[in-house]
């Protein structure tokens, strides 16, 4: 037994432990702030990140950007999609396997369906052009544009197959803290856009 104690305990000084349960406590926190906003709060909120993404330099240049579905009270960037759906071209991710994600064109008025975590996704053939911009969500980011997933990895993984692509965060005001848990492996975004601040940008 005392073998296995102390085990345990240098388990759980192992760096990559200390890093997964700092970013598990802070995603657990952050998800739950979320989750408790009204419908107003998130389409008012949503819509001045909007209407931020829309004066970006880096929006304006894109010909060719990358948004997502929303779930679970994230940011909508749907309004986004429809003030501009003429002038640019919109990908939606679509997850393919258990650890890999592809992007698909959004074509208006082409209906959506449930993909792998019921999360709707276009039925287009993968994009197989260039992304100019990627807007990302996230559940936490910090002021030196890192971000914190839901975990699973598949933006992480996504997002190194894109490197020249721009990548822009975007998050409520709680979810943009002074620093957060990072390791070497997560994908620094350009800059993160809430509805009262552009940082990096």
């Amino acid at each position: 037994m005392l073998f296995q104690s102390q085990f345990i305990d240098l388990y759980n000084r192992l760096p990559w432990v200390h890093l997964r349960r700092q970013k598990s406590a802070l995603r657990a926190l952050d998800s739950q702030k979320r989750r408790v906003m009204t419908e107003d709060e998130v389409k008012e909120k949503s819509r001045d990140i909007v209407a931020r993404i829309a004066n970006l330099d880096l929006f304006k240049q894109a010909k060719t950007v990358m948004v997502y579905y929303p779930i679970h009270n994230e940011v909508d960037l749907r309004h986004l999609v429809k003030l501009f759906h003429e002038e640019k071209t919109f990908l939606l991710p679509a997850t393919t396997s258990k650890k890999r994600m592809e992007v698909r064109q959004y074509i208006k008025g082409q209906p959506l369906k449930r993909g792998r975590f019921g999360i709707p996704e276009p039925t287009t053939p993968a994009w197989e052009g260039p992304i100019d911009l990627i807007l990302t969500p996230g559940v936490a980011f910090d002021k030196k544009c890192r971000r914190i997933g839901r975990g699973g990895g598949y933006y992480d993984r996504f997002l190194k197959r894109y490197r020249s692509a721009k990548k822009v965060g975007v998050c409520y005001d709680f979810q943009l803290h002074t620093e957060i848990p990072h390791g070497w492996f997560d994908i620094p975004m350009q800059c993160v856009i809430t509805p009262t601040q552009a940082i990096g940008c």
